[in-house]
């Protein structure tokens, strides 16, 4: 079984191929499948793709990106399996997945873990945005094998074209990468946050609860991203995202919070940073979006909140009580040990090549 990986980024760069597909690498070929990494995107382009500035060495990078595609059409005939993970291409229409599917007659796997057929513009992308070609999705859906969907959200939009499309939800290696436990008893407590600076937006929901908080307690609100945060807190540190320091700086946290908006975007969300958190024994306190509700349990292993006095509330008793924090953490941690750990889905992501 040979399968060719085509996907955006460098191996190892995006959290979302290295939690969706990457960390599966070592069981495929214990399973006897042989594979490829394609990525459009080289290692330079990614590293300067969301700076500023830069315009001729990104176009350089995105038409080096279309050469590849190109090039790489004269060496399907050697794969069994075409795994795309969200497109082929960042723009335009989707021209590699149609030649793959109807030319070649692979076998393709379409994996998608976001709401990728919902326009979502932001500062970055909105130069591009007008040629995203978003409703490409509906096609690959319809010339796919099968869809690799990461939650019940996804799914439903994708059963409209394919029947074979199945939940594989973003996971996370419980072995041997999130393998530790927070201890809980800390003489500082720490709100943590992670993310990339397109969701950093959401933490606006409860910057005016941490702001009342402040009036009253003493914290750290920790923001760990690839770009600082410019909110007015007294409680604010910032950490620069780095992935050799990641489990540590994550374990710097008391509870991790995932307040998100009611949109489709947002529903497309597969919790994520709240799987993160609760991996490594870190309740998690999110809002009633998508596959938060699937994810944390409230009162369980995490809290879910919708307005701003329960987000308040919550925060005040994670602030208050270690032992509910212990508590809540040791219940976080067998929840994905159960439902959403590599361990726990291996079976589900080698299906996908059956």
């Amino acid at each position: 079984m040979k399968i060719l990986f085509v996907v955006p980024y460098p191996y190892g760069k995006a959290p979302s191929q290295r939690f969706r597909f990457e960390q599966y690498l070592g069981l495929l070929e214990e399973a006897g499948g042989e594979y490829e990494f394609a990525p459009f995107l080289d290692v330079h382009t990614w590293q300067i793709l969301y700076n500023p500035g830069h315009v001729i060495q990104k176009v350089v990078g995105i038409l080096k990106g279309f050469l590849k595609r190109i090039s790489l059409l004269f060496s399907l005939a050697k794969f069994d399996f075409i795994f795309i993970h969200r497109e082929a291409t960042p723009i335009g229409p989707p021209f590699f997945e149609w030649i793959v599917a109807k030319v070649f007659g692979k076998k393709v796997i379409y994996d998608f873990d976001d709401a990728i057929w919902v326009p979502n513009t932001s500062v970055s992308n909105k130069i591009v945005a007008g040629i995203k070609w978003h409703h490409k999705v509906e096609s690959i859906c319809k010339w796919a094998y099968k869809v690799s969907c990461g939650n019940s959200y996804l799914q439903s939009y994708a059963l409209q074209f394919n029947p074979n499309s199945i939940v594989n939800p973003t996971t996370i290696d419980t072995v041997h990468l999130h393998n530790q436990i927070k201890d809980q008893h800390t003489y500082d407590v720490v709100i943590g946050w992670t993310g990339t600076h397109s969701t950093m937006k959401y933490l606006d929901l409860v910057i005016p609860v941490l702001k009342k908080l402040e009036e009253k307690y003493k914290f750290i609100f920790k923001v760990i991203s690839n770009q600082p945060p410019q909110f007015n807190l007294k409680s604010l540190e910032f950490t620069p995202w780095q992935k050799e320091t990641e489990i540590q700086d994550l374990l710097s946290f008391n509870v991790g919070i995932m307040p998100l908006e009611d949109d489709q975007w947002a529903k497309g969300k597969c919790a994520f940073k709240a799987l993160q958190y609760m991996a490594l024994g870190i309740p998690a306190i999110v809002s009633p979006v998508g596959m938060n509700t699937e994810v944390v349990d409230d009162g369980i292993n995490g809290f879910i909140c919708q307005s701003a006095d329960e987000w308040y509330i919550k925060l005040e008793g994670i602030i208050l009580d270690s032992e509910m924090r212990s508590k809540l953490g040791r219940a976080a941690r067998k929840k994905i040990e159960n439902h959403y750990a590599v361990t726990a889905n291996r079976l589900t992501f080698l299906g996908l090549f059956k």
